[in-house]
């Protein structure tokens, strides 16, 4: 959820030398809030369930572990065990303002999640294991919602099957010309994250995946 999102986890203000995961949209100009990424909140977050909460809550807003439960196809027991981990973590955190009784309500403490490369290389095992099960459950979330927007396409009208793309490019590039695209495909993203509001806005997801891949 990552947040690049997880689910997000969308892409949010890349941070050198990271990448940027799990984000959605700032509201009246304000930078999106980062969480970046330690081994110590990194082993808080990997778990497949966690990283899906936050990016709801980041995405739908303020909810209670029964709601989210629903939501997800999972008991309100684990939600709730699950939230309370992520707010030990400081991933979330109680929004009583919406509070009705005795529900407990949650939100995302922060806009979106950064993630730095060096974690996949750490001495520490745990934090590699943590590193590749965050990152898997990302691209896992991104390859559900293609897979989603592909079987729901045809109920959409035609404009927005238009201005939905489904795109790969094969470039030659240098490691730091690779970095530099994609910080210019996020600066490029972020200027549309203030458009003034318009009729027939809807929420936009915009994945950004770039790797190298051997040839022979």
């Amino acid at each position: 959820m990552p947040e690049k999102n997880a689910q997000n986890p969308q892409p949010v203000e890349p941070v050198e030398p990271t990448r940027s995961v799990e984000s959605v949209e700032s509201v009246e100009s304000v930078e999106p809030q980062v969480r970046m990424l330690d081994a110590h909140s990194l082993r808080g977050l990997a778990h497949p369930l966690r990283i899906r909460l936050l990016g709801a809550l980041r995405l739908h807003g303020p909810a209670t572990a029964s709601r989210l439960a629903e939501r997800l196809g999972e008991s309100s027991g684990a939600t709730s065990y699950h939230l309370r981990q992520l707010a030990a973590y400081g991933f979330v955190e109680d929004a009583p303002e919406h509070g009705k009784g005795r529900e407990r309500w949650w939100r995302a403490s922060h806009d979106g999640t950064g993630f730095d490369e060096s974690l996949i290389l750490a001495a520490d095992p745990e934090t590699r294991v943590a590193a590749d099960v965050f990152l898997s459950e990302i691209a896992k979330i991104h390859a559900q919602e293609l897979a989603t927007w592909m079987s729901e396409a045809s109920s959409w009208p035609q404009d927005w099957r238009a201005g939905s793309d489904i795109s790969d490019f094969t470039l030659r590039l240098t490691a730091e010309q690779s970095l530099e695209l994609v910080h210019k495909l996020h600066d490029l993203i972020n200027t549309y994250r203030d458009l003034p509001p318009a009729e027939g806005t809807e929420t936009v997801r915009f994945h950004t995946h770039a790797f190298p891949r051997h040839t022979e």
